[in-house]
C-alpha cells in the first residue's frame, strides 16, 4: 500500500515515493493515535482500516517504521484514497506523567494527532493511550471553547431504552464548581440531542438521595442552578444509570469516576458468576454461545463496546478517548463516532449552546 508520509516540526520523516499522488481529501478525515493504547499499533491500524474501508478517513499517526510493515501484504489498493501516515517520533506511554509527556514529547503520535486537528489537517482525533495525556493535548493545541470553563468526558451507560444514559464528567475535571456542572449539564443536552436524536434532554443531577437538598453543599448549589434548566428533573443516585431515569447525569469528575468504574466492575461480576454457573472459565466464549439465545438482544442493548468511546465536550476541536484495552472492533467504532460528531459539527453547535446561555 503506497502511503504518503510527511514531514513534522523540522524533523526528516522518511521521504514519499514521488510517483505517488497525495491522497484524495475525504470529509471528515479522522487522526488516529497509532501506538496509543494496551494493543498498540497492531489492533489500532486494523480498526483504522476497518473505518477506512467504511468510507472515512484516516491519518495514521505514528512510527513510520513500525507502522509500514502492518500494511505490508494487505490488499488495500482500494484504500490509497483513504489512509493517510503522519510519522510521529516519539510516543507518549501509559503511564507517563499526562502534563509534562505532552509538553516534553512534542513529536509524539498524540501530539501530532491534536496538533493535526487544530492545523485543519484533520477534523477529529481518536487515541486508546494515556487517558490523562489525550486530554491534556485536546486541551493544550486545541484550546477550550470559549466561555466553557472545564472540559468534561462524556460516557454512553447502556440501558433499557433505545439510547443510553449520558454521563458527564467522568474523569476530566476532577474538583467541580457549582457553576461548571451547568456547563456540563448544556454540553450534555446538546450532545444527547445531535448524537442520539433527543431534543429535550432530561437532566439529572447524581446525589445520595432523589429528595431536594440531599448532597454535599456543591451538590447542593448545583441544584438550585440546575433547577433554572429546561429539562432538569433533580436528583439520581447512582442505580438510576443503568435503568433510564435520565438522558443527561451530571457529576463531578471524581465522583463520575468512581462509579463508571464501579458499574465496569459490576458487569464483569456477573460474567463471572454465569462462567462459575455454567462450569466455565471466565473468558471462555462459550459462555456467550449458552447466553445468546436466552438473553439476546437485550445483551446486545448493554453492550459497551457498540459505543466506541467518550468524548472529550468543551475543546476547540473533537476528541474521542477509547478504552485502553481497545481491540479493533472497539477503535472502528471510536473513529465512526468521531467522523459522526465532526459531521454534525458538534463543537460548533457546543459554541452556540453556550453562547446561547451565556457564561
Amino acid at each position: 500500500m503506497a502511503l504518503k508520509v510527511a514531514e513534522v516540526g523540522g524533523a526528516t520523516a522518511p521521504a514519499a515515493d514521488p510517483a505517488v499522488a497525495a491522497p484524495a481529501r475525504r470529509a471528515p478525515m479522522v487522526a488516529v493515535d497509532a501506538m496509543g493504547g494496551d494493543r498498540a499499533p497492531a489492533e489500532v491500524v486494523a480498526g483504522a482500516l476497518l473505518s477506512a474501508e467504511a468510507g472515512i478517513s484516516v491519518l495514521l499517526v505514528g512510527q513510520e517504521p513500525v507502522l509500514a510493515p502492518l500494511l505490508d501484504g494487505l490488499d488495500t489498493r482500494s484504500l490509497a484514497a483513504s489512509v493517510e501516515l503522519l510519522h510521529a517520533g516519539e510516543v507518549v506511554a501509559m503511564d507517563d506523567d499526562p502534563a509534562k509527556s505532552v509538553r516534553r514529547k512534542k513529536d509524539s503520535s498524540l501530539v501530532r494527532c491534536a496538533e493535526a486537528v487544530r492545523d485543519g489537517r484533520a477534523d477529529a482525533m481518536v487515541s486508546a493511550g494515556n487517558t490523562g495525556a489525550t486530554m491534556a493535548s485536546a486541551l493544550l493545541r486545541m484550546g477550550r471553547i470559549r466561555g466553557i470553563a472545564r472540559p468534561a468526558i462524556v460516557t454512553p451507560i447502556p440501558g433499557p431504552l433505545p439510547t443510553p444514559t449520558l454521563l458527564l464528567d467522568v474523569g476530566a475535571t476532577v474538583d467541580c464548581a457549582p457553576e461548571w456542572l451547568v456547563q456540563f449539564a448544556r454540553m450534555g443536552a446538546e450532545y444527547a440531542r445531535l448524537h442520539h436524536g433527543i431534543e429535550r434532554a432530561r437532566i439529572g443531577l447524581l446525589s445520595i438521595g432523589e429528595e431536594m437538598g440531599k448532597g454535599d453543599e456543591m451538590r447542593k448549589r448545583t441544584y438550585d442552578l440546575l433547577s433554572r434548566e429546561p429539562g432538569f428533573i433533580g436528583n439520581v443516585e447512582g442505580c438510576d444509570l443503568t435503568l433510564g431515569r435520565a438522558d443527561v447525569v451530571v457529576t463531578d469528575g471524581f465522583t463520575g469516576n468512581v462509579a463508571l468504574k464501579t458499574l465496569e466492575g459490576g458487569m464483569r461480576t456477573v460474567l463471572r458468576l454465569a462462567a462459575e454457573a455454567l462450569g466455565l472459565p471466565v473468558g471462555d466464549a462459550r459462555v456467550g454461545e449458552v447466553l445468546e439465545p436466552v438473553l439476546g438482544p437485550a445483551v446486545a442493548q448493554y453492550d459497551p463496546d457498540a459505543f466506541g468511546g467518550a468524548v472529550l465536550l468543551g475543546i476547540d476541536g473533537v476528541c474521542v478517548i477509547s478504552h485502553g484495552a481497545s481491540n479493533a472492533r472497539n477503535i472502528d467504532t471510536a473513529i465512526r463516532l468521531a467522523a459522526e460528531c465532526a459531521e454534525a459539527g458538534i463543537v460548533h453547535r457546543m459554541k452556540e449552546a453556550i453562547s446561547h446561555h451565556g457564561v
